[in-house]
């Protein structure tokens, strides 16, 4: 329900703010909470980075790793890591989500940077622990096995 003398409007929030439906550039966006980074580019500048490492642990946590417990599988322990690891790589995705909400063409840019760049990681990581499993497979070309 509008207040008296406050319309509710597309393009408009209650309390005065803008709030843009198309992306925009400026230093002048609302992330995550009213008044942040508040117009100041030393803020807005933090918050990208927080939106980026958001993204990037997203995809970091992407990755299960085997849970093994004195050589034997403990499963109810290991899917309960497991679950808490899924919950806060959840939460972290929809805080990259609500980011990117605000319409802000550097915070859209630097989410999908953070995603790449994490994506990238682990990607890396898959292929230098594949590359130590079999060293022949990184020295030898695909005609090397005819």
């Amino acid at each position: 329900m509008a207040h008296e003398g406050m319309s509710m409007t597309p393009g408009s929030m209650s309390d005065g703010g803008m709030m843009h439906m198309s992306f925009y550039w400026g230093k002048d966006a609302i992330i995550f909470f009213s008044g942040w980074p508040e117009k100041s580019l030393g803020m807005y500048v933090l918050a990208l980075c927080f939106v980026f490492l958001l993204g990037l642990a997203v995809e970091v946590l992407s990755v299960s790793p085997q849970l093994t417990a004195g050589g034997r599988s403990n499963s109810m322990l290991g899917v309960f890591v497991q679950a808490c690891v899924y919950g806060v790589k959840m939460g972290f995705a929809y805080l990259v989500m609500l980011s990117v909400m605000s319409y802000n063409l550097g915070v859209f840019i630097v989410a999908v940077a953070g995603h790449t760049a994490g994506f990238f990681l682990v990607k890396a990581r898959a292929l230098a622990v594949a590359n130590r499993a079999d060293p022949m497979s990184s020295t030898t070309g695909i005609n090397s096995k005819v």
